[in-house]
């Protein structure tokens, strides 16, 4: 197949549009030439780029970079085709190895099971292919190259993609000990720039009116301290500080604490769990039941921590549960289906009509502290977000209030 079918295979390229990215291909070959510049070499489309901007319009930078971004990755594909069709060419001898060493990183690491079983299933995405390479081999444009792969042939969305590459980054740089630079050369889904979805004050009232006991515990911690739900699902006992009210959230994303709001309002039903819980708690022990999860290193440290009170689990699993890890038995938290349909119910009821989840309550948290007058740096460290930009976001919704303005059509 040729580069121009190729493009006709496309769905997303116009018909129309394709001679304008066969004369980019042409002229930056003649460029490449007359500038004795390999095309092989990462600089060689910055290089074109740089000499279109002078007599060229914006669009058609952009659509002549897109253009040889395809290119690169026909050629790529066409290449894989040729090798994977020769038998003695096709390795995928240490890919295995690599798995396992990728999951070791991972614990090392404390990553959270799901965030494993994600990564693995990237890693063996990866790795089909690139059936031709052994991991030794691979380099950053087979990661470059696998990132346009899922947007041209799998059409993937941008949180897709972002998955993708960070389980590869994670792969790249802490087990082939390989570092990885601007991935430019990439093809990247259309970035939609969506804002979150917000409930208001009365709404929340409205969808808490119907949920009950421990759901609707969970769902004022989440939003009382703008909590992600596995956040919640991963309190301890010992994370609570009734006196001084707040919660302290333990490697949160991006593996690192903070501090964060226990409502006041919410502190006697919390209690009040708690005692619950702990008779669940003492029938573990006395049945003898293997200690909650801990990361490998503190239970190395404390070997009997995992069966004290502190390190119990705030919402604790009605059942027991074999660890996948490691096949013990033991009492786990809540899974995670069990808030999220309860809340989805809650909505249908309340007659909400917004795409309403458990997380928009943390969107809701974020917001409502802005439209109250509170700094964005304090809304940033409640959040746990690292870049100040990430919080930026809910400035966009709250700014109706902040700034008191009025439609017209509200003038009397």
């Amino acid at each position: 197949m040729d580069f121009k079918n190729f493009l006709l295979s496309k769905q997303h390229i116009a018909d129309k549009k394709i001679p304008y990215y066969l004369h980019w291909i042409a002229q930056y070959h003649e460029f490449c030439n007359e500038h004795k510049i390999n095309e092989s070499e990462s600089d060689s489309l910055k290089q074109y780029l740089h000499y279109l901007e002078k007599e060229h319009e914006s669009w058609q930078v952009l659509q002549a970079q897109e253009a040889i971004r395809l290119y690169n990755y026909f050629k790529n594909i066409e290449n894989l085709k040729e090798i994977q069709n020769n038998p003695s060419l096709s390795s995928s001898q240490g890919w295995q190895g690599i798995e396992e060493e990728t999951v070791k990183a991972l614990r090392l690491r404390h990553r959270s099971y799901q965030t494993e079983k994600s990564y693995i299933g990237w890693l063996r995405g990866f790795s089909s292919y690139l059936t031709y390479k052994k991991p030794d081999t691979v380099t950053q444009d087979d990661l470059k190259n696998f990132l346009t792969y899922l947007i041209v042939e799998r059409k993937v969305s941008i949180s897709t993609q972002k998955q993708a590459f960070n389980a590869i980054l994670f792969l790249f740089r802490n087990v082939l000990d390989k570092e990885i630079k601007g991935l430019d050369d990439a093809i990247r889904s259309r970035i939609s720039q969506r804002l979150p979805v917000v409930l208001a004050r009365q709404e929340i009232l409205k969808i808490f009116a119907h949920l009950e006991g421990i759901h609707r515990l969970m769902a004022g911690v989440i939003y009382g301290g703008g909590l992600r739900l596995q956040e919640c699902l991963m309190l301890r006992v010992k994370d609570i500080d009734f006196e001084r009210g707040c919660l302290t959230i333990r490697s949160g994303k991006g593996d690192k604490d903070r501090q964060t709001l226990l409502p006041e309002r919410l502190k006697d039903k919390l209690q009040e769990h708690l005692d619950s819980i702990h008779a669940v708690y003492q029938k573990d022990r006395k049945n003898n039941i293997e200690g909650v999860w801990l990361p490998q290193a503190l239970e190395r440290k404390y070997p009997n921590a995992s069966k004290e009170w502190g390190w119990f689990w705030v919402f604790p699993s009605y059942k027991l549960s074999v660890e996948p890890e490691t096949k013990i038995i033991r009492r786990h938290h809540l899974y995670p289906s069990t808030i999220q349909k309860a809340f989805q119910n809650a909505v249908k009821k309340a007659d909400i009509t917004k795409n309403a989840t458990i997380h928009t309550l943390r969107h809701s948290f974020a917001t409502h502290l802005l439209e109250n007058g509170y700094d964005i740096r304090t809304v940033q460290e409640l959040l746990g977000h690292s870049n100040l930009q990430t919080t930026m976001i809910y400035t966009h919704i709250a700014q109706k209030n902040m700034l008191g303005v009025k439609s017209p059509m509200d003038f009397s």
